[in-house]
């Protein structure tokens, strides 16, 4: 991380223009979510993310997101974007998931059915697993402002997950010091209105993370 210290990784997802990135990365975001889903009120083009991941300093690691996409559109963004890393946020397999040369996150969404001890072991090659809530709404995938029962999160797999789901300020730094995630991912948690990002409160749930972690 780029202060050098050990804390728990944070991605603000959604981010869909400059100065909101650079605002994110000034205060202590490690990674930035681009959404390339047309569906999603968050959703960016390629050129616009690639300026976005362009002005990030070296440290803050811009995540291009993709639900289901085609893989060939994944390619072509890819490569006007060049993202650290790739999360798929779908019904992706691993197979399809590994074959862009890029690390790559898997989100899994979350209830009580799900196996995820099981779903570790198929996404074995992942850099990490997302934990999101698994919304009763058909076709929503993340971004519900919704958390599930992290309780379902068994013991050995929490300090190796990014958790997401409903996250903001004033319950970020609960689930921190309940869970000790590896990282915590927001999007609709900072955000003013639906799909608009708020400085004050990326910085409110930056100052959080770093209270929880002291």
């Amino acid at each position: 991380m780029g202060d050098g210290v050990t804390r728990t990784f944070v991605k603000i997802c959604g981010i869909t223009d400059q100065g909101m990135a650079l605002h994110a990365a000034s205060a202590g975001a490690d990674a930035i979510g681009l959404v390339f889903y047309a569906k999603s009120p968050r959703v960016v083009d390629a050129e616009t993310a690639r300026g976005i991941a362009a002005a990030l300093p070296a440290h803050v690691a811009p995540v291009a997101l993709f639900v289901n996409e085609q893989a060939a559109e994944i390619a072509r963004v890819i490569n006007i974007v060049n993202p650290a890393i790739v999360q798929f946020h779908g019904d992706e397999d691993a197979g399809f998931c590994q074959q862009f040369g890029k690390p790559y996150w898997k989100a899994i969404r979350v209830n009580a059915a799900t196996d995820l001890l099981n779903c570790q072991r198929l996404f074995a090659g992942a850099a990490r697993l997302l934990l999101d809530t698994s919304s009763i709404e058909a076709g929503v995938y993340g971004g519900s402002g919704e958390i599930f029962d992290w309780n379902l999160i068994p013991p050995s797999m929490q300090g190796q997950i990014v958790l997401s789901g409903g996250l903001h300020h004033g319950n970020v730094a609960t689930a921190i010091t309940t869970i000790r995630p590896w990282g915590v991912d927001v999007s609709s948690g900072v955000e003013q209105t639906k799909g608009v990002k708020s400085k004050s409160r990326i910085s409110q749930f930056m100052n959080e993370v770093l209270r929880a972690n002291v």
